[in-house]
């Protein structure tokens, strides 16, 4: 049968976001593929060499929509670092509990997208709308939904009181009895186990040579999770339980992402549990010290590395970023060879794209 190549992207109701993929097939078989990107360059990383440091904030924040949260932490943990700035206790732990609320958030809405790409509208559905609760408890505390305005360099710009906490510990209860339904779905909805058990299995030696993170990693046998191996305050004493699987599937990949909404329910609670008092900030000075740092956090989709080089002035001299999508994204041509052609948007949806943090 002669081979005949499609094109997906860069608008296709597959993708949320702009990408260019060209899939050859034979019959139902595909083949191969490739990928292009460039759609969404926003030129973040230059643009940041052009504003002061509390600026950068605000634009590093809009990298991407659905992990803002953690992209800023990140940013201000490098600049603390470079100004030798101790965050107070009470900061770091709310910060880690946004960062939390986002990873729920983040895997709920990749759930969803799976679900309604191979058709199970009711998944989709009950997982949209779980995601409220976690957006409401951010809107709660922050005042933002998805961008949140919630870092500062030296800590946060909002705090809790008492008049929070019940409606947080009620939320967060509530979707804690919804995904115990949801994972007893998952596990046990044949349609779902037929659609993605077996599909596009990647091996760990494959997630190496590419440096894939993040959950598509661990769903693959790959125990690597930040938030444990290079702990940023207050990780260093939380405790929690890193998901993997052996496996590498599609399937794999679904049970991991959803296993990890409920360590972060986990983490949340253990977090309001042990909060310390005291103050949310500390002020810093504008102009940050001459040198270099790297850090790297735990984003929802893995390794969220940030590298900062200040000249010693009021702005940033480098900012570079290494999102954890573009890996996953050179990943993709690898699982679209030895596939169906009904399987194309189960691989798609498999490793959670998210262009515009990937393209910047």
């Amino acid at each position: 049968m002669s081979k005949i190549s499609i094109p997906i992207g860069p608008q296709h109701p597959l993708l949320k976001e702009p990408l260019s993929m060209k899939i050859d097939i034979s019959g139902e078989k595909v083949l191969g593929g490739s990928l292009r990107l460039g759609y969404v360059h926003r030129g973040i990383e230059r643009l940041a060499q052009k504003r002061n440091y509390v600026q950068t904030i605000h634009l590093v924040e809009r990298v991407c929509g659905i992990c803002s949260h953690i992209h800023t932490t990140t940013f201000c943990q490098a600049v603390e670092s470079l100004l030798k700035l101790e965050v107070p206790p009470r900061a770091q732990y709310l910060r880690a509990l946004m960062c939390e609320l986002e990873r729920i958030h983040s895997h709920l809405l990749w759930l969803g997208i799976l679900a309604k790409h191979v058709g199970l509208d009711t998944i989709f559905m009950h997982t949209w709308h779980d995601r409220e609760l976690a957006l409401d408890v951010m809107e709660e505390i922050t005042g933002g939904r998805v961008l949140h305005g919630a870092n500062q360099i030296g800590g946060v710009r909002f705090d809790l009181d008492e008049s929070h906490f019940p409606m947080i510990h009620a939320n967060l209860e509530k979707l804690r009895s919804q995904i115990l339904g949801l994972l007893d779905i998952l596990e046990n909805e044949p349609a779902l186990i037929a659609r993605t058990k077996g599909v596009a299995p990647v091996s760990q030696k494959t997630i190496r040579q590419y440096g894939v993170v993040g959950p598509v990693a661990r769903a693959s046998g790959v125990d690597v999770d930040m938030r444990r191996d290079n702990p940023l305050p207050p990780y260093d004493q939380l405790k929690f339980s890193v998901v993997t699987m052996p496996d590498g599937d599609a399937w794999a990949r679904t049970i991991v992402r959803a296993e990890e909404i409920r360590e972060s329910l986990n983490l949340c609670e253990m977090i309001l549990e042990d909060l310390p008092d005291g103050e949310v900030s500390k002020r810093a000075p504008r102009n940050v010290p001459e040198g270099e740092v790297i850090i790297r956090s735990e984003a929802p989709r893995g390794e969220l590395f940030y590298y900062l080089r200040s000249d010693g002035t009021d702005q940033p001299a480098r900012l570079k970023i290494r999102t954890p999508t573009l890996a996953a994204l050179c990943l993709l041509p690898v699982q679209m060879s030895d596939i169906q052609v009904a399987d194309i948007p189960v691989v798609l949806a498999g490793v959670d794209l998210c262009v515009a943090c990937a393209d910047r």
